[in-house]
């Protein structure tokens, strides 16, 4: 591996949306989402427990349902043209995010190399769930640190593509780093800012932050 490339899946790749919105809106549950988004935002409710309460309300989710919900959703221009490049240039692309793993490892199919993402047991739920298997914000540096220690590269060979709160641990520990349609707080961090709905113009802003920098 050459280089890394992070990418998130909510508001990133996804366009003005998340994975636990998409599913809800298709399912009827969105206030009972959106409740929940209230009670994580004030505090009242953690990560665990959040991923706890969507394997209780989703029970009977099936594969078929989420195939069906990720062909209809929003998703950014240009994932598969963007993925395709970096592994012709011999780096990796990486997909880390804390929605759902059965929702996230669609974007395997656009030709992401790896993707980390919140674990729930096979669909419909039969299995327990486990809420220590749920990625929190910091696991994103944990997850990366690992992948470039691995290939033998430092910091300066990554670029992160991101939007909004979760991504702020990464953003702060990297020098290469891409806000996508992001909230003032990433965007005030972020090396380059991009706004638009085709990751190719992101893409490109990543590489010309790899080119600026040089290898580790």
């Amino acid at each position: 591996m050459k280089a890394l490339h992070v990418l998130d899946l909510d508001g990133t790749l996804l366009h003005g949306t998340t994975a636990n919105l998409e599913v809800a809106r298709a399912r009827g549950d969105l206030e009972v989402l959106l409740a929940m988004e209230a009670a994580f935002a004030d505090g009242t409710m953690s990560t665990k427990e959040f991923s706890t309460e969507l394997h209780r309300i989703w029970h009977d989710l099936t594969a078929d349902e989420v195939a069906e919900i990720v062909a209809q959703s929003p998703w950014i221009d240009g994932i598969a043209e963007v993925c395709a490049d970096i592994a012709d240039r011999g780096e990796q692309s990486m997909l880390i995010t804390m929605s759902p793993n059965f929702f996230a490892e669609a974007v395997l199919a656009h030709g992401v190399g790896t993707v980390h993402a919140s674990h729930f047991p096979p669909l419909p739920f039969t299995e327990a769930f486990d809420p220590e298997l749920t990625l929190v914000p910091e696991d994103k540096v944990r997850l990366v640190t690992a992948a470039l220690d691995a290939a033998g590269l430092g910091t300066r060979s990554c670029v992160a593509y991101g939007d909004s709160l979760s991504d702020e641990p990464l953003f702060r520990v990297l020098e290469n780093t891409v806000a996508v349609n992001p909230s003032p707080a990433l965007a005030g961090i972020a090396a380059e800012v991009y706004r638009g709905r085709d990751l190719r113009e992101a893409y490109a802003l990543g590489r010309r932050l790899l080119a600026d920098t040089g290898p580790a």
